[in-house]
């Protein structure tokens, strides 16, 4: 009969997050210090420093998505759903700061690296899976298109834009007006046709 459980895993997942958030380097012996649980209990939860950065990630990502989809499927227009969509790290961030820094700061690959257990490679997988389907959507809303020239815009919007203005300061209301700002004056210029065989 296996022992039971002491700690709160949801806590320990917090102060992981809290420490990526202000540095990657994390350490096993750092995070038990940081969370006041023994070593062991990180290596018996989760079978590797890995693989509890990656349930970190995993975590953090699926909640920015779902609310990134909420925002969604509340806008006025498809316009205003891709300026959702962008501003959305920093609605996160009035939720769960360490996380929306989190996410901003570090790529979930080199976080915790390839080697993980199938079950959370599928679960990282299909979260980028569920970003891609939303880029589909927002581009499909805008100009009835689902090609990659179509996604690559939306990307530009929703990915690569929010990144650079919200390095900085990820609650600064100015930054998150040029950010839609942006975002629009982006979305006049349509994608480029696609080539035809």
């Amino acid at each position: 009969m296996p022992r039971p459980r002491v700690h709160d895993l949801d806590a320990l997942l917090d102060v992981a997050e809290r420490l990526v958030a202000s540095s990657t380097e994390v350490t096993v012996r750092g995070l038990a210090a940081a969370a006041g649980v023994p070593n062991g209990t990180i290596y018996h939860a989760f079978g590797s420093l890995s693989a509890l950065l990656a349930r970190v990630w995993l975590r953090a990502a699926t909640a920015f998505l779902d609310l990134q989809t909420s925002l969604v499927d509340q806008a006025a227009s498809p316009v205003e759903a891709v300026v959702a969509a962008a501003d959305t790290p920093a609605e996160f961030a009035l939720l769960r700061p360490d996380g929306a820094r989190m996410l901003l700061k570090v790529r979930g690959d080199r976080l915790f690296g390839p080697e993980l257990p199938d079950e959370l490679a599928d679960a990282l997988h299909a979260v980028d899976k569920r970003l891609v389907a939303l880029l589909i959507r927002l581009a499909r809303q805008l100009w009835d298109r689902g090609d990659g020239l179509a996604v690559e815009v939306i990307t530009t919007c929703v990915v690569d834009l929010p990144t650079a203005f919200f390095r900085r300061d990820i609650t600064d209301p100015l930054v998150r007006e040029r950010l839609a700002a942006a975002v629009r004056a982006v979305l006049t210029v349509p994608p480029r046709e696609k080539d035809r065989p």
